[in-house]
């Protein structure tokens, strides 16, 4: 279907969806969260797609925030419907199954941050700016922020950029584990094509058994948690390209994965 807000495109196994609304920063609207919902189910579902990359248009930023001419508007019940629009949507792409890498050029504020953090990767320039900024507006994050950002770099960190609301640079995101990895500007595009292919090629019963592994079982306890990889495990020994990756190695030659 064709989206208002939303680029998308193929390269290979690799499908690249860029938020397209450089005039307002690529703010996320009602319209473009349903945009992206929509999307990401049909990169869930379409076998083809091994890598989604997620882009923000423009130079200035990869989303700097919800729009707030919209939020100004919301009653407390809508609000409520946009907070859990939001989540849903940083929910489902955690659990994509298939890795997504945030592509970050600039700005990431607000449910800007809270989008990326729902992303595996994260590839920032070194111009990069990362925070939650919502303490400065009256609010606090609503899609996920407090929850993810807690997680990702600890309490301190998460108390740090919640109640200042002060955005900080690639490398201190680098340092909190924010950014994956920081680059530089003119390296950052073949940074993240060369992380998509190298996924794309990977094995993708294995890579959606090592995410569940993580981002699932993370969330059990350790006994829980260990439950769940080693049926994991076991699962992705039940896959021709378990017998192809093994096989490879043991001849000396590079695998071919097929998804089956």
């Amino acid at each position: 279907m064709a989206f208002r807000n939303l680029n998308s495109a193929d390269r290979g196994a690799v499908r690249t969806l860029t938020i397209n609304r450089p005039e307002k920063l690529n703010a996320l609207n009602r319209d473009t969260l349903n945009e992206l919902k929509i999307a990401f189910e049909q990169a869930r579902y379409d076998d083809s797609v091994r890598v989604v990359v997620l882009a923000g248009a423009g130079e200035k930023a990869f989303v700097a925030g919800a729009d707030i001419a919209e939020l100004n508007t919301l009653s407390p019940i809508e609000a409520q419907a946009f907070s859990r629009t939001g989540q849903a949507l940083m929910r489902n792409i955690e659990l994509l199954g298939k890795p997504v890498i945030a592509r970050i050029q600039g700005f990431a504020l607000g449910g800007g941050l809270e989008l990326a953090m729902s992303c595996h990767l994260r590839i920032g320039s070194e111009k990069a700016k990362l925070g939650l900024p919502e303490i400065t507006l009256g609010l606090l994050p609503g899609f996920g922020g407090t929850q993810r950002l807690l997680r990702l770099a600890g309490r301190s960190a998460a108390l740090e950029l919640c109640l200042l609301g002060q955005p900080v640079n690639a490398q201190r995101a680098s340092e909190l584990g924010l950014l994956t990895r920081m680059v530089s500007v003119e390296s950052l595009d073949d940074e993240v094509s060369t992380l998509a292919d190298q996924l794309a090629s990977s094995a993708p019963h294995a890579l959606a058994g090592i995410l569940d592994a993580i981002l699932i079982g993370g969330e059990c306890s350790p006994i829980e948690g260990l439950d769940y990889e080693s049926k994991a495990f076991a699962l992705s020994c039940t896959s021709a390209d378990m017998r192809e990756g093994t096989s490879a190695f043991l001849e000396r030659r590079k695998p071919v994965f097929t998804g089956k």
